[in-house]
């Protein structure tokens, strides 16, 4: 894992969330290729359950830890579960807790006073799920909690289903009239150097809709999806990973600004076309990930 600013560089292309109290699917997740998974302490769980899925996650993840990315989702840190699901987790060792329906700055820096209170590594991040009105527009000062070195914000995770709910948007093929929030949403995130991941797509049968809505999220600038079921995985790691093209291109502005001549340039000239420095970040950011995600298929 390397450091871009102070937020992890990880392949984040497929998220896949999985009840914390559903053993079955507990049981499969090691053997699935997503690069990230949810443990969902929240809404996946009956509130008569939580106690028995916080205690049955953490005995799963001390004998049966994914590859991936470890992220729980805890419950509303006023809820009455919340607390009591952050012990849990730090017992879990997570790499990520996700915080739900973040609406404001302060529900990141309840969150980060909790941990620093109880000890928690600095290696543990934050993700915000994005998913109600007052959060939409509350999302800049929210993302700009990521840019301190001690506020562990990391990632948006965008609910649309709840977002539909309270706006009484309908869910249209497309996303029509949700586009221009999930835009505000990416934006927020590149300002304070987070990644940002794509909602789920409901109906897990249709195959089509679901591979539209990722080529639509990729155009868009996401790193990746939440999914709800295992099929997703496949599309959603092809959709959201690298062209071969555009890493050999990558490769070859690394290596044209590495020759001496141009080691105190900041625009070179590359084939006829002119190359600047940002097109160097950008080119190093994508072969970083080509290389996560040829280590990751490399992995029995």
């Amino acid at each position: 894992m390397t450091t871009l600013d102070h937020h992890p560089a990880r392949l984040r292309r497929s998220v896949l969330c999985v009840p914390a109290d559903n053993s079955r699917a507990l049981a499969k997740v090691r053997q699935l290729a997503a690069d990230a998974v949810i443990f969902d302490l929240e809404d996946a769980v009956a509130p008569e359950h939580k106690g028995e899925a916080r205690e049955a996650l953490v005995r799963h993840l001390s004998k049966n830890r994914p590859d991936g990315e470890v992220v729980i989702r805890v419950n509303a840190l006023g809820s009455g579960f919340g607390q009591m699901d952050l012990t849990a987790a730090l017992a879990a060792s997570p790499d990520a807790i996700l915080l739900p329906k973040v609406e404001s700055p302060a529900d990141i820096q309840v969150a980060v006073d909790w941990l620093a209170e109880n000890d928690a590594p600095e290696s543990l991040r934050l993700w915000a799920m994005i998913e109600t009105p007052r959060g939409l527009l509350n999302v800049a000062a929210i993302a700009e909690t990521g840019r301190t070195f001690g506020g562990r914000l990391d990632c948006f995770v965008v609910g649309l289903n709840d977002l539909r709910k309270e706006t009484r948007v309908p869910a249209h093929a497309g996303r029509t009239y949700l586009v221009p929030w999930l835009m505000q949403v990416l934006l927020t995130a590149r300002s304070s150097g987070l990644d940002a991941i794509d909602a789920v797509f409901n109906d897990f049968r249709d195959a089509d809709g679901f591979e539209a809505e990722c080529r639509q999220g990729r155009d868009m600038g996401y790193d990746g999806k939440m999914l709800i079921h295992p099929a997703q995985i496949g599309p959603a790691n092809e959709h959201f990973g690298v062209d071969q093209a555009a890493v050999d291109e990558a490769h070859a502005i690394i290596a044209a600004f590495d020759l001496p001549e141009n080691a105190d340039k900041g625009v070179i000239n590359l084939h006829g076309r002119m190359v600047e420095r940002l097109h160097l970040d950008q080119a190093l950011k994508l072969a970083a990930k080509a290389d996560m995600i040829e280590k990751r298929k490399a992995k029995p």
